[in-house]
């Protein structure tokens, strides 16, 4: 038995000192393996046999020039190093033995760690995480290893340091999460830092967890609402001593209401309605109150978020926001009502009303009223219109009243009554007009009267079109001027992508938006370059195709212009025009699959020849008919027996005919089951005869030449051993090298497999009918398509 083991573990050591195989010398460092960057060494080797020896660097392996220490012994000076090298010697000894070879890697000692700071996040009344964050300093090239100790203290107790280790990945700010008891009171902790160049530890850092601590942050029910008031749960894992509650409307700033409330101030603590409570069966939390936001406007969304923090300590994060809107009111104020006289009858009126502003509407409008009251007859006529109507028009109304009223869900606005009977004050004198880029300014004197003016009422609209676009303006007794701008808004438009083509549609600015009539619409088109295109389309149209646009990202915006200038900005849209269309990528990519098809059946013998074959067959103009060559001709003369010359290589030809083979011919049976499928005159012809030719392919052997790492071919191919040392940090390198010389060894292989790998004539080829080869016709496709 201990015979047996004595054998085994001889051939054990034998095999694993055959594997790593005798070196040819020994090389080291003055600094070791890791070395510091912009630092400068030694690279020594001594070789154990009479020789002389040389060193190198780097992949692919460059010569240095080494100096002799003995002789023995070489070294090289490396000078300020800054990335990852290798080094090697060889030495030509006989019998051959193996480079040695160094990998010197490079970095940094870790910075100290600085900035150390935690929190301390309460869970629950139990628990709570500790969240440790520090500056980790620069990056070391190195494989580091950060550890945070810990050491807390609970009462008189103080615990043994303990080890938290750290992902070190990446560079700039670390941190790491640990769990500690509510009965802990103070904790002590540092950060060390370690990799093969030395060690760093930080400042210790001691916190009272009290002054640290932060509790989780609130969570706030789905909000109720009327239509100044909003009321919402807040729930807590713990129970805090401030909640800080926030709210805001659309596009506004975030209000605190209050700003610090302490849970003994109970005047905003309601009783949690029903319909607020969670469904019987859900998980209750620690703390749950109902809390109430007032003087809020009607028909507005709000939106609302809150924090909590302990007596002493840090505030919570914020609460994920919730949102809802208030309930309707009636309209706050009176419609702006205007009226205008028909010039062909001066007993008709029209009357005008301005879109409520949404503040003032408090709701959305339903609709309109419309009362026309006749003083001298009685009549009193009332009238509902739609919530798109802005006008009304009152036939034989010269001493009428018209008021007008504006409807939401919970009510009318107050009456805005206009009649006809006015007193008109005295024409204002020096009316002047100044024209900006983007507005109109009219200004006036005070007319020279006792009484003045209790308003002004500023009009305009498109000559002769003043019962369709008329606009006008309200202003005070003591306004002095009115400024007309250009459109309110721009267009509301949408942009369809289709290639390389931007189509972009549009809809008409409201009638109250206009401020005037929109003489064009103007798109700007900017890439993501800064490039800027404008395109300026008529008033009459809604939609335009921009084409075609190279691939980028663009924005593009809109605006209406009318005679007194352009309007602002409307809405900006961004979009993407890729690279291409979608068809061009599908006809790419299935190119390249077939191309790869292709290639890889080309890899088999079998397909190949075929391919070959096949090809053949499709240049039939071009294949010539062996009934018509010299060899066909003098087997007519020599019945039996056929003639064939044989080029032996390319390198050598000679214009003298050599020695013709003679090839027998004889005749076999007709096998079963051998059907021909030709529907020529060949399949009326007698008994198959087999013809067999020894034919040496036109093209020479290749010779392959591969290094240490691939496998020699079994056959008598010619092969070139190479040996040179494999670093550790350089085999990725090596495996591409290694794969471009498999690559172009696999493109020799295709271009040489791309034709057949014997004579087409080198297997059995039958023919049909009587030997006058005058009618013989080789069929290439016939045999292309049989079941090999």
């Amino acid at each position: 038995m201990s015979q047996t083991c004595f054998v085994l573990i001889a051939a054990a050591l034998l095999v694993v000192q055959l594997c790593m195989g005798e070196k040819s010398c020994t090389i080291w460092s003055s600094a070791g393996a890791v070395v510091q960057r912009d630092t400068s060494f030694k690279v020594y080797c001594t070789f154990n046999c009479k020789c002389r020896g040389s060193m190198y660097s780097g992949h692919p392996s460059t010569p240095q020039k080494h100096t002799e220490l003995n002789s023995t012994t070489i070294y090289f000076k490396v000078v300020n190093i800054t990335k990852n090298r290798t080094y090697s010697c060889q030495c030509n000894c006989s019998p051959t033995l193996d480079p040695c070879g160094l990998d010197i890697f490079t970095g940094y000692v870790p910075d100290r760690p600085k900035n150390l700071s935690c929190i301390y996040k309460v869970l629950n009344n139990k628990s709570g995480d500790v969240l440790c964050t520090w500056n980790r300093g620069r990056h070391t090239y190195l494989r580091d290893k950060t550890e945070l100790w810990l050491r807390t203290v609970a009462g008189n107790h103080t615990s043994e340091p303990e080890r938290h280790n750290v992902s070190s990945k990446g560079t700039g700010s670390l941190s790491i999460r640990f769990t500690v008891l509510r009965s802990v009171q103070f904790i002590y902790v540092w950060v060390q830092a370690h990799n093969e160049l030395g060690p760093v530890v930080s400042a210790t850092v001691d916190y009272t967890l009290a002054d640290i601590a932060t509790p989780s942050p609130p969570v706030l029910g789905q909000p109720e609402c009327s239509s100044r008031e909003c009321v919402f749960t807040v729930e807590q894992p713990v129970r805090t001593q401030h909640l800080q509650i926030q709210y805001k409307a659309a596009e506004q700033t975030w209000t605190s209401y209050p700003d610090q409330v302490t849970r003994s101030s109970s005047h905003k603590l309601l009783s949690i309605p029903p319909s607020l409570l969670k469904p019987k069966g859900s998980v209750q939390m620690s703390t749950v109150q109902a809390w109430s936001i007032s003087s809020l406007e009607p028909y507005s969304l709000y939106h609302f978020r809150a924090r909590s923090r302990f007596s002493t300590g840090l505030w919570s994060q914020w609460s994920t926001n919730t949102s809802s809107r208030t309930q309707e009111e009636a309209p706050a104020k009176e419609l702006d009502v205007w009226y205008a006289e028909s010039a062909f009858d001066l007993k008709s009126l029209r009357v005008y009303w301005k879109e409520l502003h949404i503040s003032i509407a408090r709701g959305k409008i339903l609709g309109y009223r419309v009362r026309v009251y006749r003083p001298d007859s009685g009549l009193d006529l009332v009238t509902n219109f739609s919530r798109d109507a802005r006008n009304y028009s009152v036939p034989t109304c010269a001493n009428c009243e018209v008021t007008v009223w504006a409807r939401n869900s919970k009510g009318l606005s107050p009456p805005a009554t206009i009649t006809a009977h006015h007193t008109k004050a005295k024409s204002s004198q020096d009316v002047q007009v100044t024209t900006g880029n983007h507005n109109v300014t009219i200004s006036w004197r005070e007319p020279e009267t006792a009484l003045l003016p209790a308003s002004y009422v500023v009009e305009w609209h498109p000559e002769g079109q003043k019962l369709e676009e008329l606009r006008w303006v309200r202003l005070g007794g003591s306004d002095d001027h009115a400024v007309i701008t250009a459109p309110e808004v721009g267009p509301s438009f949408q942009e369809t992508v289709e290639g390389q083509i931007v189509k972009v549609t549009w809809t008409e600015l409201p009638r109250s938006k206009r401020r005037g009539c929109i003489t064009n619409y103007t798109i700007y088109l900017e890439n993501s370059s800064g490039h800027q295109q404008q395109y300026s389309i008529p008033a009459s149209d809604r939609t335009y195709v921009i084409q075609p646009l190279s691939p980028s990202i663009y924005s593009l915006w809109m605006t209406a212009s009318t005679a007194e200038g352009e309007g602002p900005v409307g809405q900006q849209m961004k979009f993407l025009i890729q690279q291409g269309t979608l068809l061009t990528n599908v006809l790419v990519f299935g190119a390249i699959s077939l191309i790869v098809v292709i290639v890889c059946l080309c890899h088999f013998s079998a397909v190949n020849q075929k391919f070959w074959v096949f090809c053949q067959c499709l240049m039939l103009d071009v294949v010539p008919d062996p009934a018509n060559s010299k060899w066909a001709k003098e087997c007519t003369h020599e019945k039996g027996k056929m003639n064939l010359q044989q080029q032996r290589s390319n390198s050598s030809t000679t214009e003298e005919e050599e020695e013709p083979i003679l090839v027998d011919i004889e005749e076999m049976p007709r096998q079963s089951g051998d059907i021909s499928t030709s529907t020529n005159a060949s399949s009326q012809l007698p008994p198959q005869i087999s013809l067999s030719l020894d034919v040496t392919p036109p093209y020479p052997a290749t010779t392959y030449i591969k290094s240490l790492s691939q496998d020699s071919d079994s056959s008598d191919h010619t092969q070139s051993t190479t040996v040179d040392y494999i670093s550790s940090h350089g085999l990725g390198d090596m495996e591409e090298d290694q794969e471009e010389e498999d690559q172009e060894e696999e493109e020799e292989e295709e271009m040489l497999g791309f034709f057949p790998s014997h004579h087409l004539f080198s297997g059995p080829m039958g023919f049909g009918g009587k030997l006058t080869l005058d009618a013989v016709k080789i069929d290439f496709c016939s045999d292309f398509f049989q079941d090999s």
